[in-house]
C-alpha cells in the first residue's frame, strides 16, 4: 500500500495534471459508485454523476499542489474526499431552505456522514413503481432508517464505506483514522448488525427487500 501511494504521488510530481487525468480515469468506476451511494434520492433524477466526477475533477486539479505537500493522506482517499465536497456543495445548491438542509449530507473531517442511514436504506429498498410497492418503499425506508440510526455512528460508517463504496479494509482504517484491526473488527460487528436488521425486516414485511 505505502509503495503504491508513493508511485502515485511520485507520478503526479513529474507527470502533473496529465499524471492526475490519467489517474483519475484510473479510479473513476469505484469514484462513481460513492457518487451513486451517497447522492441524495430526491435529486438522483436530475444529477448526472459523470458531471458531478467532471465537477469533482476540476476541483482536484485546483487542489492538487497542496495533496503534493502534504503525505497526511493517500492519493485515493484524498480524491475521494475532493469528490465528496464536490457532492456536498451539489446538495447545498439544490437545497437551500432550512427545511431541507438538515437532510443534506455533512461529511466531518473522518468522512462520516448524517446522511449514512439514508444512503444505506435507499440503496436496500431499492426502485419500487406499482402504488402498493411505493408506499411499502416509504415505509420501509422510514423502519429502515431508524433501525440503522440506532447503530454505532461509526460501526454504520464502516459498513457503508466496506460494503457499499466497497473500499478495501486499509482505506477505511485511514478514512476514520483507525487501525486495520479495529476496522475489521468494526466491519464483522457492522455486518452482523445489519444482517438482523435485514431480517427484523423481512419478519415485519413478509418479504425480502
Amino acid at each position: 500500500m505505502i509503495e503504491d501511494h508513493d508511485d502515485e504521488r511520485r507520478m503526479l510530481k513529474e507527470g502533473g495534471q496529465q499524471a492526475l487525468a490519467a489517474l483519475f480515469s484510473t479510479y473513476g468506476e469505484r469514484l462513481e459508485r460513492i457518487v451513486s451511494f451517497r447522492l441524495d434520492p430526491r435529486i438522483r433524477g436530475r444529477i448526472d454523476a459523470a458531471d458531478i466526477l467532471q465537477e469533482a475533477y476540476l476541483e482536484a486539479s485546483n487542489r492538487l499542489p497542496s495533496f503534493l505537500e502534504s503525505r497526511d493522506v493517500t492519493f485515493f482517499v484524498w480524491l475521494r474526499q475532493q469528490t465528496l465536497q464536490t457532492l456536498v456543495d451539489i446538495h447545498r445548491r439544490h437545497f437551500r431552505q432550512k427545511r431541507d438542509v438538515k437532510r443534506e449530507i455533512h461529511f466531518s473531517s473522518t468522512g462520516t456522514s448524517n446522511g449514512t442511514s439514508l444512503s444505506i436504506a435507499h440503496f436496500l429498498v431499492g426502485q419500487l413503481t406499482s402504488p402498493s410497492q411505493i408506499v411499502a418503499q416509504a415505509e420501509e425506508m422510514q423502519w429502515l432508517e431508524q433501525a440503522l440510526n440506532s447503530m454505532n455512528e461509526v460501526d454504520r460508517e464502516v459498513l457503508a464505506l466496506r460494503h457499499f463504496e466497497q473500499l478495501g479494509n486499509s482505506q477505511v482504517a485511514e478514512i476514520l483514522g483507525l487501525t486495520p484491526t479495529a476496522a475489521s473488527n468494526r466491519y464483522l460487528r457492522a455486518a452482523a448488525r445489519l444482517s438482523e436488521i435485514m431480517q427484523r425486516l423481512e419478519s415485519k414485511t413478509g418479504h425480502v427487500t
